[in-house]
């Protein structure tokens, strides 16, 4: 969630980056605040009295004062007027706090500085393309789910009638690729220094919170209704509650991980969008890279973490581009963001493939994990960053046009045939 401090002492700064995502008034919350902070020091002055008389009453008995003693009971008269009012005060404040943090955590994160202003993804800047000389010659291609299924590796007819639309069952060489991918992204990432981790796929309401899906998200998430469980729809979410509630060492930093899960969305907003094929499913799996790293180091660790998705589009010599999403476009979570868009030749447009950003502490703060410097007093919250590193069914889809040949085969990249043990499907 976004700094209260901060907020208070620029809150024109704060309202102002803001408003570069859309309508965000924060005056409720300094409101809520200024309240909130009035009672509590009205509560902690009534406490420090309440201390003072238990204290006298005490040095007057030890002194040789009778319980009945006027001066004494007067001193207990007012302690319990006190206590009553302290009593009044505390589910006040309770109440206030919780009101204050409801709001939090519908408040977006602050763009960055250099995040670049606009309202909506046509305003996104294109950073850089690469790999134009394997853009395929063959002008002829069908889209990835025509030649899967003529090749007999994808089945979507089937898997509507084992769960609904929107799932794929993957058959042979396509269940094979899947796996070479996945092992491929692993090995990758692992060699780059990430440290893989397999975390639950099923996540509890405070790690959801702590990542930012709620309760924004709540509606593209599946719940098991039973129980404090849901599905969860990216690797980010249990990844950022790994450290959940703890305090780490600076020495520790930066801790880099990478994960392998299964992904669950209700793709709730995109209904009439991508019906067909392997870029809108219900369920896919991903390769996600995580980062717990030192404020300092924050922004070098963003141009790395993208470097490191971006090395398996170019391992696998599939076209793509970058973009720099404007604040309009920006994921709730995030600060700063690279969108990854691989080529896709059937429908001649680059679709994402990866989005990685930088949220700094604003998970951080919602899931309450900081960091001690040595000789230092006090704690900092740490800064997250989060990317995919990759989907691993828009990776299968862009392989299955881009490296189809006028045969109707599709030849497996090079850096995917020892995992594979084949050339060609």
């Amino acid at each position: 969630m976004i700094d209260l401090k901060q907020l208070r002492e620029n809150p024109e700064h704060v309202q102002a980056r803001l408003k570069t995502r859309g309508e965000f008034d924060l005056t409720p919350i300094l409101e809520l605040d200024r309240q909130q902070r009035e009672l509590e020091v009205e509560r902690s002055q009534l406490q420090a009295r309440s201390n003072e008389i238990g204290k006298r009453v005490g040095q007057k008995m030890k002194s040789g004062a009778k319980p009945d003693d006027p001066e004494i009971q007067s001193l207990r008269d007012e302690g319990n007027d006190v206590k009553a009012k302290l009593s009044e005060l505390e589910p006040q404040e309770k109440d206030l706090k919780a009101q204050l943090e409801a709001i939090l955590l519908t408040i977006p994160n602050v763009p960055s500085d250099t995040t670049p202003l606009g309202k909506n993804e046509d305003e996104n800047v294109e950073v850089k393309r690469w790999g134009d000389e394997y853009l395929p010659k063959n002008s002829d291609i069908l889209p990835h789910w025509e030649i899967g299924e003529t090749l007999g590796i994808l089945n979507f007819e089937r898997s509507a009638r084992i769960a609904q639309s929107r799932f794929v069952t993957l058959i042979g060489a396509g269940a094979a690729l899947e796996r070479a991918l996945i092992q491929l992204m692993l090995d990758k990432q692992i060699a780059a220094g990430y440290t893989e981790i397999s975390p639950p796929y099923l996540v509890n309401t405070a790690s959801l919170t702590a990542s930012g899906q709620l309760p924004k998200f709540a509606d593209e998430s599946f719940k098991c209704d039973r129980d404090d469980l849901w599905l969860t729809p990216t690797a980010e979410v249990p990844v950022t509650s790994f450290h959940r509630d703890e305090v780490l060492s600076s020495d520790e930093l930066p801790k880099h991980y990478c994960a392998y899960t299964p992904c669950f969305r209700r793709e709730a907003g995109s209904y009439g969008r991508d019906t067909r094929g392997l870029i809108r499913l219900h369920q896919f799996n991903k390769v996600e890279l995580y980062k717990f790293v030192h404020p300092d180091t924050s922004e070098a660790e963003h141009q790395t973490l993208l470097r490191d998705a971006e090395a398996i589009l170019q391992a696998l010599k599939l076209p793509y581009r970058v973009i720099e999403l404007c604040t309009g476009d920006l994921g709730f979570s995030s600060t700063k963001t690279y969108d990854l868009e691989v080529w896709l030749p059937s429908s001649g447009k680059y679709r994402e493939i990866s989005s990685c950003s930088n949220c700094k502490d604003f998970q951080a703060r919602r899931g309450n994990i900081r960091f001690k410097e040595a000789g230092k007093k006090g704690t900092q919250f740490v800064h997250t960053l989060n990317g995919s590193g990759l989907a691993i069914g828009r990776t299968m889809s862009a392989i299955l046009e881009n490296y189809q040949q006028p045969d109707g085969t599709v030849q497996i990249p090079d850096v995917l045939q020892p995992y594979l043990g084949r050339d060609v499907l």
